[in-house]
């Protein structure tokens, strides 16, 4: 899967495919053949982190 290089893009479609596709982050990277560790990184250093009750990335700002 190609993953936007924009943190507010890559947040949006990653937030959507959670909530619309998969029960878990495991389960969508698994699916789509993405690299958690680079996903949560990346994703971490523009302040996100995921949250596994709700299913989503939120921020910690």
């Amino acid at each position: 899967m190609y993953l936007p290089t924009d943190p507010e893009i890559l947040l949006s479609v990653i937030n959507t495919k959670l909530r619309d596709y998969y029960g878990s982050l495991n389960d969508l990277c698994d699916t789509e053949d993405i690299d958690e560790e680079e996903l949560t990184g990346r994703l971490a250093a523009s302040g996100y982190i995921y949250d596994r009750e709700q299913n989503r990335f939120r921020s910690v700002r």
